[in-house]
């Protein structure tokens, strides 16, 4: 059941794909969910589930140092069905002493106009997409249970995760985790990297050479987990799908997925 729950979350995945991009302008946190259902667990409590998640989580993170991996990068801009800019990047994961190494295989010159990828882009993608709530980052965030919810063929304790204060040149998580409900281990997460870095409000003005203050804008993504090696469930799929929004220029239609391979 595990091997036909990842193929239907492919095939469902595949499928969007194929739908005209104007019905796709925003991320569906709940495609492949059931209803769901506030109803508390029975025989444990919640901070035990989350306390478990989270010691599940750093597991996850310290086995993930023993793997090599391929990770493919691709960023769409749109217009209407059209893609009219690209960002691609494929590269080989490695670890050394518990470091990231990144060995890059494919990169051609990107073709993004309308959009540019900022370092805080790119250490998005690379250090906090897709997101894990490990024992670590567990005190700063406040997680708070939603219900029950079926996701595919899995049974999954359902919590929103928030951080409790924004510090200063630090980025965190906001969004939704599904927790399967027998290894309690996080097996989909929903959600956006905060916060947006945005210049501060203003009337919009439109003069001759005028320079339009830089906005970083980050998409909602949802990140979509396989069963490796009968142990870890590790992030193999993540896409976003939506018009982001600018204060100073007009919304983009982007499409971002990071597949890890191997």
């Amino acid at each position: 059941s595990l091997k036909r729950m990842t193929m239907n979350w492919k095939s469902m995945l595949c499928v969007a794909i194929l739908l005209p991009a104007g019905l796709l302008a925003q991320t569906n946190c709940d495609e492949g969910a059931g209803p769901l259902d506030p109803a508390l667990p029975q025989g444990i409590t919640l901070t035990e589930i989350i306390q478990k998640l989270s010691a599940q989580e750093s597991i996850l993170r310290e086995a993930q140092t023993h793997y090599t991996y391929t990770q493919d990068v691709s960023v769409q801009t749109l217009v209407g069905e059209d893609v009219d800019g690209e960002f691609r990047r494929v590269s080989e994961i490695s670890y050394s002493g518990g470091v990231r190494q990144e060995n890059v295989k494919f990169a051609p010159q990107p073709t993004l106009r309308r959009i540019s990828m900022s370092k805080q882009d790119f250490d998005d993608i690379d250090n906090r997409t897709p997101f894990v709530l490990n024992q670590q980052d567990l005190p700063q965030y406040n997680v708070l249970y939603a219900g029950r919810q079926k996701v595919d063929e899995l049974e999954t304790y359902v919590f929103d995760v928030a951080a409790k204060t924004l510090e200063p040149g630090k980025r965190y998580f906001q969004g939704r985790v599904w927790v399967e409900v027998h290894d309690l281990a996080v097996v989909k997460s929903c959600g956006k990297n905060v916060p947006d870095e945005t210049p501060p409000s203003q009337k919009k003005k439109k003069k001759k050479n005028q320079q339009l203050p830089q906005e970083n804008v980050s998409p909602t993504f949802v990140t979509y987990r396989e069963l490796i090696d009968g142990k870890y469930w590790f992030p193999t799929y993540v896409r976003a799908d939506e018009d982001l929004q600018f204060a100073y220029s007009d919304s983009v239609h982007l499409r971002e997925v990071i597949k890890y391979q191997g």
